[in-house]
């Protein structure tokens, strides 16, 4: 094997990494409890204010929960499902889970009832926590076709009934039992015991629980620390599905390290006013957040003049400039210097007034992002920087900071992890956050471990440095009927910056050339209709020659950058966006292209003239 190797030297923790220094996941809360006792742990909107909950406060609702849970019979071992968005109890729950010994398995709220079935009947759940009634409904539609399910329990109280009682009930009867009985429980939990069972959403095939040992998440934290992923007393803004891996280490690293979570309200539309409202300092998310705040902080720019465009553009240049300098401990010159403090006011300043002022570092994962809008919000003192890693890593493999980042690429590999790249250009991981297999499934398609080393099934190369680059995915390579290669994310990722697209999806595996479906972003495009006086219904819209020739113009710039035979050569508009809903996408917007490629077949065949 034809292969390079890096990983960063392990450090200490330092003052401005805390951490419990728990044996377990089992044992994590209630060491938190104790060391951070009167620190703010949790955040939420209530009533339209913020509210805080102590870590003292926390460790108090989370024993109640976890000896409820023991009055129910539940044992170590025993799978609990949970099953809601992202909010307080949540993560209650998933800390009383783990304290008793048992194996926490999320579902995402969007999940169809044949969904819940699956992940509930496949790892034999003995127990729901779910969110309201809506999810409730959702069990009593499968609740016959799962013979382990012993119990649901409901978050909102008012939605409890006869066959689900409250989480409030589970408190009180936790008191039933002492304290001792349930540190007895987390203190037997050793680190090789599975914490989660997580299901890969999966762009193919029904999803697989990914067993992810305690040990596993405790590593993970301890390499994020060291590569100073947060800080303690740090404010972190959560608002990603904590059904997903990315959102649980978020949890577990702000726990660990005595920060504060603040939770997102539920509504999509208010992230940027909750982010104001909150000022983190720390911000996790998709890129599809940040393409949606890149346009808003755009979108001025792209009205102005072409005189302001270029004087905007050159302030990018000089942020990304400075900042570089100022990491780096470089003089920098008066006259830079002086650019630099005039764009800070027509630029930067506002842009980091969208993000609350305070902002550390934002992270983005989970899916790839255009190299122009993390420069972008470099430059204005927003570092967006990418990491890598999959449920199978515990979440993360790779991590940039401010300090040492490279753009178009995916950072470094965490301390005490190990990254290869094979002979054909897969990437391979090794070290103590690699998963334990799939529960009840050896497929080795995907996922397979050998002698350490997870294949991931990701493409990509490792610069002098250790920075590794993604470059696409093994599965997703098209072959045209020309026999070339193509890896269609890069053009696909171009075009999903712009504005007016929300997603978009390259088709030609053993066509002559490659063609692609474009779905357009609702709010952008209904603007951009009404200064032309356009209808504002998207169906129609999309079906509007203005419209056509727009998108068209936009891939024809995003074409200019490839190679001739790499090029898309015809497009269709969709008249409605993809949706989980409707199957094409997974919880973190990822496109099942499998899908789309079949669901959506007639119109790719009406682009070649007929079917292939």
């Amino acid at each position: 094997m034809e292969a390079v190797t890096t990983a960063l030297g392990a450090a200490s923790v330092d003052a401005l990494h805390e951490s419990t220094g728990s044996r377990t996941i089992a044992d994590l809360l209630p060491r938190a409890a104790e060391l951070y006792a009167e620190r703010p742990a949790v955040r939420l909107k209530r009533d339209g204010a913020w509210h805080t909950v102590t870590f003292g406060e926390v460790g108090e609702i989370v024993s109640e929960i976890g000896r409820g849970l023991i009055d129910l019979g539940i044992t170590p071992g025993e799978r609990v499902c949970i099953l809601g968005g992202t909010r307080p109890e949540w993560t209650y729950a998933d800390f009383a889970v783990a304290a008793i010994g048992a194996v926490k398995v999320p579902i995402y709220p969007t999940n169809s009832p044949e969904e819940c079935e699956w992940v509930a009947g496949n790892s034999e759940a003995v127990a729901v926590i779910a969110e309201n009634r809506s999810q409730l409904d959702k069990l009593r539609e499968i609740r016959g076709r799962l013979p382990h399910l012993r119990h649901l329990v409901v978050i909102d109280a008012a939605d409890a009934a006869d066959d689900a009682i409250s989480l409030d009930q589970v408190r009180t009867r936790g008191g039933g039992h002492g304290m001792a009985e349930l540190a007895e429980r987390y203190k037997s939990v050793k680190p090789e015991d599975p914490y989660t069972f997580i299901y890969t959403s999966g762009t193919t095939g029904p999803p697989k629980g990914c067993v992810l040992s305690h040990s596993n998440y405790r590593d993970v934290l301890d390499m994020c620390h060291r590569a100073d992923a947060t800080r303690g007393r740090e404010t972190s803004y959560l608002f990603l599905p904590l059904a997903h891996a990315f959102a649980l280490l978020i949890q577990l690293l702000s726990f660990d390290g005595g920060g504060t979570l603040a939770y997102w309200g539920g509504d999509t539309a208010q992230i940027v006013a909750e982010l104001q409202e909150v000022q983190p300092s720390y911000f996790p998310s998709v890129p599809r957040i940040f393409e949606k705040m890149y346009s808003m902080a755009t979108d001025a720019m792209d009205k102005a003049p072409p005189e302001q465009r270029a004087q905007i553009e050159r302030a990018i240049e000089v942020g990304v400039a400075v900042r570089e300098k100022q990491i780096r401990g470089q003089p920098i010159p008066d006259d830079l210097q002086a650019e630099f403090d005039a764009a800070d006011e027509l630029v930067y300043a506002r842009v980091r007034a969208l993000f609350g002022g305070k902002i550390r570092q934002a992270v983005t994962g989970a899916a790839p992002i255009a190299r122009e809008i993390l420069e972008f919000f470099y430059a204005c003192g927003v570092p967006v920087l990418e990491g890598y890693g999959m449920t199978e890593t515990a979440t993360v493999a790779t991590y940039s900071t401010p300090e040492n980042h490279r753009f178009g690429t995916v950072g470094r590999a965490l301390p005490g992890c190990e990254i290869q790249i094979a002979s054909d250009g897969e990437v391979l991981i090794r070290g103590g956050n690699i998963f334990g297999g799939y529960y009840k499934n050896d497929d080795a398609s995907f996922g397979a471990v050998v002698d350490g080393w997870l294949h991931t099934g990701d493409l990509g190369s490792l610069d002098e440095d250790g920075y590794l680059k993604i470059t696409g995915r093994k599965k997703d390579i098209i072959i045209t009927a020309g026999g070339k290669n193509l890896t269609p994310a890069n053009l696909e990722n171009d075009m999903k910056q712009l504005r007016w697209v929300s997603q978009a999806v390259m088709h030609g595996d053993r066509r002559p050339y490659p063609v692609m479906l474009i779905t357009l972003d609702e709010e952008e495009i209904r603007a951009w209709g009404r200064e032309r006086d356009l209808p504002d219904d998207l169906a129609e819209l999309s079906s509007r020659p203005e419209v056509h020739a727009l998108i068209a113009g936009e891939l024809e710039r995003a074409n200019a950058r490839y190679a001739k035979v790499e090029q898309v050569k015809k497009f269709v508009l969709l008249d409605h966006d993809l949706t989980q809903e409707g199957g094409e996408l997974t919880p973190t917007m990822k496109v099942k292209r499998n899908v789309v490629n079949e669901k959506y077949g007639p119109l790719f065949d009406a682009l070649y003239g007929g079917p292939a």
